[in-house]
């Protein structure tokens, strides 16, 4: 397993659409593996692959809290089934949007089909956090961040910090 480089915004590869995996074999899983380690050294709860620079429509999602043993989950070409008409809204935070945070709308609870780390085909009810991780992480398989949630003025707001954070740190001695 090997810790790989999480894109940011404003960066154009993270508007990319993921194409479906066609199978999942032990190449997939090496990537799901690498993910998985990625997002708990970030630390965050959801990341997707082309978050990593891997458009391909791979996720894995760990809510697992402090102190609890991790439980990671791995969806494969995720799809909605059914989404609710009640919506819940959550703070959001992403990995591809570093130390910015704002809350966003979303259904409160969904029906998702997809492959487990086996290949297997699963469909599940989902609601509460994981309901709203699951639709955040899907969004990227898509090319769209939380971000392009919000108000174009906060959207430009959170962009002109990014970028300027971007450019601190290129600035800051290796």
């Amino acid at each position: 397993m090997a810790i790989r480089e999480i894109i940011t915004a404003p960066d154009p590869r993270l508007k990319e659409i993921s194409k479906p995996v066609d199978r999942v074999d032990d190449g997939l899983r090496a990537l799901m593996d690498d993910m998985l380690e990625t997002m708990y050294a970030a630390p965050g709860i959801g990341l997707a692959a082309v978050q990593v620079g891997v458009p391909k429509q791979v996720i894995v999602i760990d809510l697992a809290r402090d102190g609890e043993p991790p439980a990671p989950r791995y969806f494969v070409n995720p799809e909605i089934r059914w989404a609710s008409d009640d919506t819940a809204i959550y703070e959001e935070g992403c990995l591809s949007v570093p130390d910015m945070y704002e809350e966003v709308e979303r259904p409160a609870r969904c029906r998702v089909r997809y492959l487990d780390y086996q290949g297997e085909i699963r469909e599940e009810d989902c609601d509460d956090l994981l309901a709203t991780c699951l639709q955040h992480e899907m969004d990227h398989l898509k090319g769209v961040l939380f971000i392009d949630h919000l108000s174009r003025v906060k959207r430009s707001m959170m962009l002109k910090k990014l970028i300027k954070q971007k450019k601190l740190q290129e600035k800051e001695p290796a």
